[in-house]
């Protein structure tokens, strides 16, 4: 039997090359903000100045993007057979190490942290879109690096490799295999033959709907620096705020504003696409989308009536902070409102649960997700009538098809590795020195892309207080969450390097 061909080095080099040079380029976007809100800049450009973040952002463009051309150029050759499955997964892995530290730089240079553990963890944070943060003061921030920081958020949701298939056509040759890697769910759809016009028509309704977003905030009076850093953190389902007390200053408008879009967000990017092309049944008639909106609505009414029972807060403002923090929660954004932990005890816990659930298969958010439980559900329903009339062909339906079992075992495996990795990363955290109840919410909401935890990483405090080796093994697994598992762990197996 013939064995594996050797992997090729250079093309993953000159893949990973232009990514870098693409990161460059967004590094640029935050100058201009840097400019706007310091006008004396060019009198006082100097590097570690927390206070002036022009020049560090150039440097880190300059730097970020002279590295992806000096990789380009020294693997040019990448012919049509070059990105197999193998090249994939490392590229799409390796990339997102990268482009989390090359964009750590701004922190750095900046001087806004002292620390590049903690510059990394911020910046794996933004892209992953956790959320998850370890400044104290998010409003003593530059505004460029406050930009750059959103950013990340709004290059990770969709994913910087969608991106560069969509605008570097020469890299659908092969592009599959990078955009099966990234793309989180079952079995990323495609919306047209070729993968380089799916991934422009993903990034076109992402735009799109980021526009609308900043548009109706800046009508409810934000800024259009705030408003596109809050579009960013929304569409991306991220919840990175220029704000300390996140959105809890905002206006009820406002509000309902990031409710809507965080929950457009956490819906299919392929049924966006079938709304606008007026294809409503596909729409209306998905079982994950009903399902997922089922679960919003039930969570929302369980903790209103609590919060208007127990705490007698009243009834308009319980239900929006309610469907606020479950929306975020489940979305995985990570925005708040209102810390749900001064909440009756058992809201919390179902706050917690809600971590695990997730958005739907093909948005932007994190999680197990919905379709994946459904699926799980339905399954373990159908093994007790196998039980009872063991010769019946009893198959998983979902929207009235058939799902085949190796989908149903993928779905197992996914779930139960899930778990284990919870388990163990909250063990590792735990020995770490974080009380137990802190260690459950860090590894949760970093594994799940959520941001807001537990305990000393509840939603009013955030993760400047973990260990050093604590955020390395959570900023590990929010990348783990983000590329579903699999994309990451496969590196670890032997067989994969096995020629």
């Amino acid at each position: 039997m013939a064995g594996k061909r050797k992997i090729n080095l250079n093309a993953i080099l000159k893949i990973t090359g232009l990514l870098l040079v693409i990161e460059g380029l967004f590094m640029f976007t935050s100058l201009g903000f840097s400019a706007w809100y310091d006008p004396g800049f060019l009198h006082h450009l100097r590097l570690f100045d927390p206070s002036h973040d022009f020049l560090p952002l150039l440097i880190s463009g300059g730097i970020t993007g002279l590295t992806g051309i000096l990789l380009w150029a020294t693997n040019r050759k990448l012919d049509q057979n070059s990105i197999g499955k193998r090249e994939g997964y490392i590229v799409v892995t390796l990339t997102w190490v990268t482009i989390s530290f090359f964009g750590a730089l701004p922190f750095i240079l900046s001087g806004t942290t002292t620390s590049f553990t903690d510059a990394f963890f911020e910046t794996m944070s933004g892209f992953t879109t956790t959320g998850a943060t370890i400044f104290t003061d998010i409003e003593a921030l530059p505004e460029g690096i406050l930009f750059w920081r959103s950013m990340t958020h709004w290059i990770g949701g969709m994913g910087i490799i969608v991106l560069s298939l969509a605008i570097l056509p020469f890299l659908g040759v092969g592009g599959m295999q990078l955009f099966i890697a990234e793309v989180p769910g079952l079995t990323p759809d495609k919306l047209h033959p070729r993968i380089t016009q799916t991934a422009k028509r993903l990034w076109i309704i992402y735009v799109i709907m980021t526009l609308a977003q900043t548009a109706l905030l800046m009508a409810g009076g934000l800024s259009l620096f705030d408003s596109l850093c809050h579009a960013f953190g929304t569409m991306a389902t991220g919840g990175f705020s220029t704000k300390n007390d996140s959105i809890a200053s905002f206006s009820p408008y406002l509000q309902y504003v990031i409710i809507v879009f965080m929950y457009l967000a956490g819906i299919s990017f392929t049924l966006h696409y079938l709304f606008l092309k007026r294809q409503f049944g596909k729409v209306f008639k998905n079982e994950e989308l009903r399902h997922y909106t089922l679960l919003l609505v039930l969570s929302t009414l369980v903790i209103t009536v609590a919060l208007i029972l127990i705490q007698h807060i009243a009834p308009a403002k319980a239900f929006r902070d309610s469907l606020f923090q479950v929306v975020s929660i489940v979305t995985t954004t990570g925005y708040i409102t209102s810390d749900y932990l001064l909440w009756p005890y058992f809201t919390w816990v179902l706050i917690f649960l809600l971590m695990f659930t997730g958005g739907c298969a093909g948005s932007t958010g994190g999680g197990i997700k919905i379709v994946r439980i459904i699926l799980l559900l339905k399954n373990s329903a159908l093994e007790l009538k196998r039980i009872i009339h063991p010769q019946a062909l009893l198959p998983v339906r979902l929207n009235g098809k058939a799902i085949s079992q190796q989908i149903i075992f993928n779905v197992l495996a996914f779930f139960l590795i899930y778990i284990l990795i919870f388990g163990f990363g909250s063990l590792l955290l735990s020995m770490l020195g974080l009380e137990f109840e802190s260690a459950l919410g860090a590894v949760a909401a970093s594994l799940g892309n959520i941001g807001p935890g537990l305990g000393i990483v509840g939603p009013s405090l955030n993760y400047s207080t973990i260990p050093v080796a604590g955020k390395w093994l959570l900023s590990f697994l929010m990348m783990l969450g983000r590329l579903e598992l699999f994309t990451v762990l496969i590196l670890f197996s032997a067989a994969f390097w096995r020629k």
